[in-house]
């Protein structure tokens, strides 16, 4: 064999091998050093002959149930224990039950508080199912913490997105330390439970808001692991400011509930801290940014109905018992903090809910004052990767204490005042139905109305690409016009003066980023449906600007400044056909209106 056709061998036998090699280093996440951790919450844990062991206890935490075996464990531990009811409070897209298990002691509800805590709504994040799970079983058969039965009434919703659950697999979840088998982000239909539930298209979130229609609950409790960088925090937590749309509740919030939990996760041997979502995905020295978020996402929606609200986003570096044991300590203090402070949680959410605030904010903007935080990191250095071309972040896994940049967005940018009511056409029944959804309360009309209104003119709407959870978004500018509208047996007024009335703002005002217009529900309305030959238009053009003349100087000042108009034949002659009473008088205007 000569030597070239040898060097030619070497070079097919290498190029043969590059994919195997590639596949074995891409089994593995790389993960940033891990910090040894020991905290006094390891005592949670029972010993491996406990009859009442979880399966995740069983594993070492490797290991997280299938929904099965979560199903068969609740199955007999609700057997065992009077103070449990397990209900399915729903069906996924897939057929799966969506189960709740109901601790309580039973006794009169009005001296307790009831909190409703979900794990799993992103399932590869499913530290809060086996945290519930070692709870209830401390609560009713092993009796370790039988009291919280008599503090609280316990609400669990184990693994929200069942479906994505059952999408198992140890290649789930890149950057995330345990356990080795973990569930999917989205759904079977690849929705994001957590940006769902204002437009609520999914069987699953649908049957949550249900679930808290229902139940009302003082709290809720989202549990999920974060993405992103490393630091030393293992449990972070945070709710919505007194910008947003609980003021009362979120004082509640920052001054009876989170120190309590804070203390709590303290003595337990963990490192607590708040919500870390850098300013950039790549670099925190830039800095951390706290705020308001849109009510799209959990613990918002709770702000938005007036229901106290917190997200736990453990830290995704830590490994799986760290966080499990974490979680067991937030859910039990979160009762403990829950029941110590009732009345005036009560209290806050009764004013919120009697507010019906005259301005509604949709969205907000940083504080202007520069703030800096102490920050638990972990020390980077940055390199050239010689992949990417950029600069990298590594992270040594040495614990460092600094100072960074704290940038609150809680200074409203966005808002809209509220109106005594709305008005929703007959016509426009799937609005209608998200109304019922919610639980919006509204009056329907049974003969025809005439009603002097405010409604929206839209401008030129304006779509995002590509789709965003299965919707194409649009926006548009919006001016103000007063009518007298008719509308159609069967319409209906929403009043505003009601404890969801500031859901109802959010849903229906265009302006509302989580708006079911925004949301592409509406989309019908922003399309021409009559159009104008150039033979009909231009002969009326010309006798319009020959009868009057001051709809000729207004069509001059705008070729002037209009250079669309200017260098567009057919824009000109709509420009004129809009201004004939043969133009759709409706077109672009908002179907919604304001009493």
């Amino acid at each position: 064999m000569g030597m070239a056709m040898k060097r030619l061998l070497l070079v097919l036998l290498a190029l043969v091998s590059l994919p195997a090699l590639a596949r074995e280093a891409a089994r593995t996440a790389i993960l940033p050093p891990n910090i040894a951790w020991n905290g006094a919450s390891r005592a949670l844990v029972v010993p491996s002959g406990d009859r009442w062991i979880t399966p995740a206890e069983a594993s070492g935490f490797r290991l997280t149930p299938t929904y099965d075996e979560t199903v068969a464990y609740l199955r007999r531990l609700v057997a065992a224990a009077p103070q449990l009811k397990m209900t399915s409070i729903g069906k996924s897209a897939e057929g799966r039950d969506i189960w709740m298990i109901v601790a309580s002691s039973g006794g009169p509800a009005a001296r307790k508080p009831r909190v409703l805590a979900q794990g799993g709504i992103h399932s590869g994040e499913i530290d809060g199912k086996d945290a519930g799970l070692m709870l209830l079983r401390d609560m009713t058969v092993r009796g370790t913490k039988r009291d919280l039965l008599e503090l609280a009434d316990f609400l669990f919703v184990p693994i929200f997105s069942v479906d994505g659950h059952e999408r198992s697999s140890e290649f789930s979840r890149i950057n995330q330390r345990g356990p080795e088998n973990a569930g999917w982000r989205t759904t079977a239909r690849n929705l994001n439970l957590n940006r769902d539930y204002m437009k609520a298209d999914s069987e699953e979130m649908r049957a949550m808001i249900a679930a808290i229609r229902k139940w009302d609950p003082d709290l809720y409790l989202d549990l999920h692991v974060t993405d992103g960088a490393d630091y030393q925090y293992d449990i972070t937590f945070g709710f919505n400011g007194p910008t947003g749309f609980s003021p009362a509740t979120s004082g509640w919030l920052e001054s009876a509930y989170a120190p309590e939990v804070t203390r709590a996760l303290d003595a337990a041997g963990h490192i607590p801290g708040p919500l870390v979502f850098g300013v950039s995905d790549d670099d925190l020295s830039k800095g951390i940014q706290l705020g308001n978020t849109d009510p799209r996402l959990s613990h918002s929606y709770g702000d938005a109905r007036h229901i106290a609200s917190v997200i736990l986003e453990n830290h995704s570096l830590k490994p799986y018992d760290q966080r499990v044991l974490g979680t067991y300590v937030f859910l039990e203090a979160s009762l403990r903090a829950a029941s110590a402070n009732v009345s005036s949680l009560r209290l806050a959410r009764s004013s919120d809910r009697a507010r019906h605030a005259p301005l509604v904010p949709f969205d907000w903007v940083a504080k202007p004052d520069p703030q800096t935080i102490e920050f638990r990191g972990i020390e980077w250095k940055y390199t050239l990767s010689p992949v990417s071309g950029a600069v990298r972040v590594e992270y040594t896994g040495k614990p460092v204490t600094m100072r960074l940049p704290l940038v609150i967005m809680s200074e409203v940018s966005i808002s809209a005042t509220r109106p005594a009511a709305y008005w929703v056409p007959a016509a426009w029944r799937e609005v209608i139905e998200k109304l019922d959804l919610h639980g919006i309360r509204y009056d329907r009309t049974t003969a025809p109305r005439e009603v002097d209104v405010d409604m929206y003119r839209l401008g030129t709407p304006v779509y995002t690409t590509p789709q965003f959870e299965g919707h194409v978004r649009v926006t548009a500018q919006t001016k103000i016009e007063r009518r007298r509208e008719r509308f159609a047996a069967g319409s209906v007024r929403v009043p505003t003066d009601q404890a969801l009335g500031t859901l109802a703002v959010l849903l229906l005002e265009p302006a509302s980023p989580d708006s079911l217009f925004q949301w592409g529900f509406l989309n019908s309305i922003l399309s021409p449906t009559e159009y104008v030959e150039a033979y009909v238009m231009e002969p009326m053009a010309e006798r319009m600007l020959a009868e009057d003349p001051a709809l000729a100087e207004e069509f001059r000042n705008a070729i002037v400044s209009d250079e669309k108009l200017r260098t567009d034949p057919k824009e000109r002659l709509q420009w004129f056909y809009r201004r004939t009473p043969f133009y759709d008088e409706r077109a672009l205007l908002y179907p919604i209106a304001r009493e």
